[in-house]
């Protein structure tokens, strides 16, 4: 019970007001299976990008953490090829940092951050993480090229109604896509030219 009335207030607020380049929105019928969107951010090789993720809430959720992973493909040191995550606030402690005060919103905001600042001393991708410390110019080149062939094409169709990863149709996306209308709109011209 505790799950469902925490859930419901935490997707009002992402939908009243969401994090800058954060969109987060139910699939179907079911409150605790969520999609995320993250728009890259400017500055970094995953800008003019758009990734989807998978937002699975536990049963005891608030007391454990959300289980979070990249649907689309990203070149990361604390992101592997699953899309799974490296990130503190994912895990429970004592190796986690994760705390029932926690919410989706500062979670997708963290990996936000993450993916502007990775962290090469706690690695998922090892080789990933040795390319970063000492041959950045490379890494930087490949995470533009894989944002490029994964998170700017493939997204495109997303936004255009492809059947495949977007949420039902009606009501509730017309609303996401008002939702998000912003991190969209700042987006658009550079997916445009793909």
């Amino acid at each position: 019970m505790q799950r469902a009335s925490r859930l419901k207030r935490e997707l009002q607020m992402l939908s009243t007001e969401p994090p800058p380049g954060i969109t987060c929105w139910q699939t179907e019928e079911q409150m605790h299976h969520l999609r995320a969107q993250i728009v890259g951010g400017s500055e970094t090789p995953y800008e003019g990008g758009l990734f989807l993720l998978e937002v699975n809430i536990p049963e005891r959720y608030p007391f454990e953490p959300p289980k979070i992973r990249f649907l689309t493909p990203i070149y990361h040191p604390n992101i592997d090829n699953s899309g799974r995550i490296c990130l503190d606030a994912l895990k429970l402690p004592p190796k986690g940092a994760w705390r029932p005060s926690l919410n989706i919103s500062t979670v997708l905001t963290s990996i936000q951050l993450l993916m502007a600042e990775p962290n090469p001393d706690d690695p998922l991708m090892a080789d990933i993480s040795a390319e970063f410390k000492y041959n950045k110019h490379h890494y930087m080149e490949k995470a533009r090229k894989w944002t490029q062939d994964h998170a700017v094409q493939r997204n495109t169709g997303l936004l255009e109604g492809n059947k495949e990863n977007t949420p039902q149709q009606g009501a509730s996306s017309r609303k996401r896509q008002s939702v998000s209308a912003q991190p969209e709109t700042e987006e658009s011209p550079k997916r445009g030219r793909v």
